[in-house]
């Protein structure tokens, strides 16, 4: 998988197109919720794009603190259906918190990640922080990642 970072102003049509074509594949119609993906806030994010033979198979949008949370955070991480069990999402999601490491220099991460996937983040590091909740009728929890040291 070939990942690349763009900011959205980088992004061609074609990528832009691509992304939320693979985010409302897997969030609206696969997890069958119904929610307000496009929310204005993609032209703040940093976006992570993983691609196979010229094809967005993974995906992941990363902001600077303040942007979206007080903290820096990774959000809409997802692989596509086709490529999952591959080790995919944790190549990207390694790129992207190496990203916002370098890029901006911060000590902390946060994700609101499915409650399903709360492995999937402690395995990167993330730690649950606060009770459970409903975000879009999926229930999350948030999770924080302690950066040590900047690399």
């Amino acid at each position: 998988m070939v990942l690349s970072i763009k900011t959205f102003q980088e992004l061609s049509l074609s990528e832009l197109y691509d992304l939320l074509q693979l985010r409302s594949g897997v969030f609206v119609v696969e997890q069958d919720c119904v929610y307000q993906d496009v929310d204005g806030k993609d032209e703040k994010a940093l976006h992570v794009l993983g691609m196979i033979d010229n094809k967005l198979v993974a995906y992941t949008r990363c902001f600077k603190p303040g942007d979206y949370f007080n903290e820096a955070s990774i959000g809409r991480v997802v692989v596509h259906k086709k490529h999952r069990k591959k080790g995919l999402a944790h190549l990207i999601m390694k790129r992207s918190v190496e990203t916002i490491v370098k890029k901006y220099q911060t000590k902390q991460i946060k994700v609101s990640a499915q409650t399903y996937l709360k492995s999937f983040y402690e395995a990167h590091g993330f730690k649950k922080k606060g009770a459970k909740y409903l975000e879009d009728g999926i229930p999350h929890i948030s999770m924080i990642l302690n950066i040590k040291q900047l690399t």
